[in-house]
């Protein structure tokens, strides 16, 4: 089989599904084998129906819809599970990124990679998101080691096998671009032209990135809990040299005081850093179901739903002589 899968997660969308997947058709409509599945992550306003009905019109189009908002990792992993292609790109619903740029990765692909990313030439985002999306990842390679492709965005090309391994890995960890070099070294990234949203505001949340970096830190790296032993060493070094100076009558109790203060707070850092990879090691002891199905026009399998593939059974209903009596 040839062609290519276009994965597009949406979540509050609206007419916007349509808006895509015009132009996806229009830039893409041209692969013989192509396929766009549309994942709905919970929303709250008419996306479902918009899906519902470009599917009815266009045999190309799948969609899954969730039953409640599971996040955006969620939404990709289900894309990439359930997609039929030998190759799939991953867009987005706002377009920021036109499907034209997709032939720039399948260019790049086709030299032998398992997965192309694509970098923005010239970003069109706030200030903010610019400069903390390029933080986090400085931070993640010189400080704690942890390879992530540069400048990588979440427009990307990859082998339908390399992806649905990505997502069937038993991590608790939504940061993908972290993924992909646990599974292949075959990647790389090309720089793609970027515009703004077509409609709506920017969905840039600080403290969504800051939970990105939280997790690329914590799910992909020792090197902070290596941090808290060396503290806590540092910490008891200066207790003990603090507390012989102490009894030698060199250092004064005020003096001991103050290091006891700051060794508390140090305590204090060390243990929540433990703390934080206990839960790391818990979560990821005992992964949990990334996502539960409630509607799709595709074959799903059974533990991806909540009902286990079956149709739901109705509640009871009162019969229609006592509704009859309710009533009067």
């Amino acid at each position: 089989m040839t062609g290519l899968t276009a994965v597009v997660p949406c979540f509050n969308e609206g007419e916007q599904v349509a808006v895509a997947h015009r132009a996806i058709v229009n830039a893409l409509g041209v692969i013989p084998e192509l396929e766009i599945i549309f994942i709905d992550d919970g929303s709250s306003d008419d996306t479902l129906e918009h899906m519902r009905a470009i599917a009815a019109m266009d045999g190309r189009v799948r969609y899954i819809s969730f039953s409640r908002n599971f996040g955006l990792s969620a939404a990709i992993s289900a894309g990439f599970r359930y997609a039929s292609r030998p190759w799939i790109v991953q867009l987005d619903a706002d377009l920021q990124v036109p499907p034209d740029q997709t032939w720039v990765l399948l260019a790049e692909a086709a030299k032998g990679y398992d997965v192309v990313f694509g970098t923005r030439r010239v970003r069109h985002d706030p200030l903010l998101r610019r400069l903390g999306a390029a933080g986090h990842q400085w931070a993640a390679r010189r400080l704690l080691g942890v390879e992530v492709p540069m400048g990588a965005s979440s427009f990307r090309v990859l082998r339908a096998p390399v992806a649905r391994t990505l997502a069937e890995l038993r991590m608790n960890n939504a940061y993908f671009a972290a993924k992909v070099p646990l599974v292949t070294s075959r990647y790389t990234a090309v720089e793609t032209t970027h515009q703004a949203r077509e409609s709506g505001g920017s969905r840039f949340r600080p403290l969504r990135l800051g939970g990105h970096a939280f997790e690329l830190f914590f799910g992909f790296s020792w090197r902070l809990l290596n941090a808290a032993y060396l503290i806590a060493a540092v910490a008891a070094a200066v207790a003990a040299a603090v507390t012989v100076g102490w009894l030698l009558g060199v250092v004064a109790p005020a003096g001991v005081a103050l290091a006891a203060l700051d060794s508390s707070a140090l305590t204090v850092v060390v243990c929540a850093l433990s703390a934080r990879y206990l839960h790391r090691l818990m979560l990821d002891a005992t992964p949990l179901r990334a996502f539960y199905i409630a509607e799709s026009n595709l074959d799903v399998r059974p533990e991806d739903t909540l009902d286990g593939g079956v149709p739901a059974v109705p509640p009871p209903a009162l019969p229609l002589e006592k509704e009859h009596d309710h009533g009067g």
